[in-house]
């Protein structure tokens, strides 16, 4: 029997699978039709984009001064040494710290791995990862900085970020290998339309797949989170380039509100040039307003009354941009 929703299906079942080691794979059903793709495309964007992990930012190697220099005693170029380096993942065992310098000291003979760097402060995820070829002859001494963030961030970004010394590397933090999904229709109640997500999410060891996507969903609910705050909604027939006229008056001289001479100069004297800064200020602050006697509050307050704009109906948002306004226009 055919039934008129007055809202959509909310889905009940939650499957989740583990493939492997930090693989796993979730069946997430059911969903009305075209809701499932609404869903599964920016989760899958913002585990691959905002899910925080680990890499090395800038590396400090004892008598190179770039990263087409060598060191004597190793195989490997440093070009070559700093490739190897970028494949090695990283996770720090504080989790209070966001960032961390490692120093390391190797002589002799060896072939080093990412088994080699691990220490008390950092823990090495792929450890079998190979980094260089060392000599007998080979000393080899170098600092890292290894450092928490989201994404992918080039050389030429982090450059200034960094101690005098460091060569600059790119960052890939993105602790997330893999995540990919597909839509299967289902059937319920008869209804061959409705439709599961199957999605695969793999990370390189940093955090576990089920970490990785709370923390996508957590960033995907902070930035729907702005919707449910007040909506204000400006007739478009009383806005002019984006601004209303009501807005203008807050950029404009104190002048423009005829006050007498001695009111306009206790403003004046607090520092106050437009008609925002004292529209934004709380009855309070206004009166405290030093050589501000009452007669004059009296006149300024009956002077804003006439401008007939209503402080409260003025979101925070829009108060905080004003502010902003006002403040780069006085700085």
């Amino acid at each position: 029997m055919n039934k008129i929703k007055i809202a959509p299906s909310v889905p009940t079942n939650l499957e989740v699978e583990k493939v492997k080691e930090n693989h796993i794979r979730l069946n997430v059903y059911p969903y009305e039709s075209g809701y499932a793709i609404s869903i599964a495309h920016p989760l899958r964007r913002l585990l691959l984009s905002a899910t925080a992990g680990y890499a090395p930012i800038g590396i400090k190697i004892e008598g190179v001064q770039h990263e087409f220099d060598s060191v004597r005693g190793m195989l490997e170029d440093v070009a070559e040494f700093i490739i190897n380096l970028k494949n090695i993942r990283f996770k720090i065992k504080d989790p209070e710290k966001e960032s961390v310098t490692v120093e390391y000291s190797f002589e002799g003979a060896k072939q080093l791995s990412g088994q080699d760097l691990e220490n008390e402060e950092v823990a090495v995820v792929t450890p079998t990862n190979f980094l260089a070829t060392l000599n007998e002859d080979a000393k080899l001494n170098f600092a890292i900085i290894i450092k928490r963030g989201i994404g992918y961030v080039p050389s030429e970004d982090i450059r200034t970020l960094l101690p005098e010394g460091f060569i600059p590397l790119d960052a890939f933090f993105t602790p997330v290998k893999k995540a990919v999904y597909s839509i299967e229709n289902i059937l319920v109640e008869d209804n061959p339309n409705y439709e599961k997500i199957v999605f695969d999410i793999e990370t390189d060891g940093q955090i576990e797949p089920v970490e990785a996507l709370k923390m996508a969903l957590d960033v995907l609910q902070s930035q729907l989170a702005i919707f449910n705050s007040d909506i204000n909604v400006v007739d478009s027939k009383e806005s002019t380039s984006g601004s209303s006229s009501e807005e203008q008056i807050f950029f404009e001289k104190i002048e423009q509100l005829g006050l007498s001479a001695r009111s306009y100069n206790s403003l004046e004297r607090a520092g106050i040039e437009y008609i925002g800064e004292l529209l934004l200020m709380e009855p309070k602050e206004l009166k405290e307003i030093k050589n501000l006697g009452k007669k004059s509050l009296d006149e300024i307050e009956e002077k804003i009354a006439e401008l007939g704009i209503d402080m409260e109906k003025i979101s925070p948002q829009m108060r905080q941009a004003i502010a902003s306004k006002l403040e780069k226009i006085k700085s």
